[in-house]
């Protein structure tokens, strides 16, 4: 996807979750538009970016 994030496995760009939280849509809003994507791919994204703004700040 020419240097996109996207979930492992599949070609769904990581931006495409964001903005569905964005928009204030739910986690499970999200999986029912792309099932290709698993729920611990969501969560294990949402840790690692929490992690790394985490660490940015520190």
């Amino acid at each position: 996807m020419s240097g996109t994030p996207v979930f492992s496995g599949t070609r769904v760009p990581v931006q495409t979750l964001l903005d569905y939280l964005e928009a204030g849509d739910s986690i499970d809003e999200f999986l029912k538009g792309f099932p290709i994507v698993s729920r611990d791919q969501v969560i294990a994204f949402l840790e690692e970016a929490k992690d790394r703004l985490i660490e940015s700040v520190s």
